[in-house]
């Protein structure tokens, strides 16, 4: 029931001494809210509670007065204590109240194996949850905190949200493992319900293989003589990188390039039969 008791025209006393109980609530979407109103002072007339859910009619002899809702069922609510004096005079005091829900779920998206030195993006969804001003996503990799996000929404009521983390792949972080949690920074550490998290992700980086580093030691791998004789370079390369291969010729004649190549040919011939089989 709604409780309009409070008078505008009534003057308020600047030195009511009212004090609630506790002073400010954190409370779980559809659970129950309770708190206490309590005054020192010894010429009350009446004090009550005014809130469109629980409030309470002026009662009279009392210098406390209990406040409960059975299940908060909004997400802003404020009610008021008021007390009234035998002079006219009249206090108010406002209970804070925060409505909060945790995430239904936080999933991570964009999920691929990626190249050494790509740049790539992960990203964090986080589903239904309330109030989005005290939210907080904390990025993992393995036992590190990669970035925290933060969130300017006033909205008092459940919303979706998403971060999303951009990292350069690099070798080492290949097995490395990334997730995502969700919090709400509502209470003191260590208290309050535990963050919800999503699903690790094991990132995968391919890496080129390395060239051959020592490019002073090389070896003639044909067996027959080369007219035109040096140092000659074979490039293989595909989407994940270019592998280099010096080859030292010797003098002589063309035929034992001939037979390399028809050797090579022979074996791709050999791979596209099974292939076609």
């Amino acid at each position: 029931n709604t409780q309009c008791l409070l008078n505008s025209n009534l003057p308020v006393n600047a030195a009511c001494l009212l004090e609630l109980s506790p002073p400010r609530v954190v409370v779980k979407f559809g659970d129950s809210l309770s708190a206490n109103c309590t005054s020192s002072s010894d010429q009350i007339e009446g004090m009550g509670w005014e809130s469109p859910y629980g409030g309470v009619d002026p009662t009279q002899g009392v210098t406390s007065l209990p406040f409960k809702i059975d299940s908060v069922p909004e997400w802003e609510i404020g009610p008021i204590c008021y007390v009234n004096y035998r002079d006219g005079d009249q206090c108010t005091e406002v209970l804070q109240v925060t409505v909060y829900k945790m995430p239904d779920s936080v999933s991570l998206k964009n999920l691929s194996t990626v190249k050494e030195g790509q740049q790539f993006a992960i990203q964090c969804d986080v589903v239904n949850v309330a109030p989005a001003r005290h939210l907080s996503v904390l990025w993992h990799k393995g036992n590190y905190i990669m970035k925290s996000e933060t969130f300017n929404d006033s909205s008092p009521s459940n919303v979706s949200k998403s971060s999303v983390l951009t990292l350069t792949a690099h070798r080492d972080d290949d097995g490395a493992e990334i997730w995502c949690e969700a919090k709400l920074n509502l209470w003191p550490e260590e208290q309050g319900p535990p963050p919800v998290r999503s699903e690790a992700h094991t990132l995968t980086v391919l890496s080129a293989q390395e060239t051959y580093k020592n490019q002073n030691v090389n070896h003639s791998v044909l067996t027959r003589p080369f007219k035109f004789p040096g140092i000659y370079t074979c490039y293989a390369s595909n989407t994940q990188g270019t592998v280099t291969k010096y080859f030292s010729i010797g003098s002589g004649t063309i035929v034992g390039i001939v037979i390399t190549v028809l050797a090579v040919i022979g074996i791709l011939g050999v791979i596209y039969y099974k292939y076609k089989s």
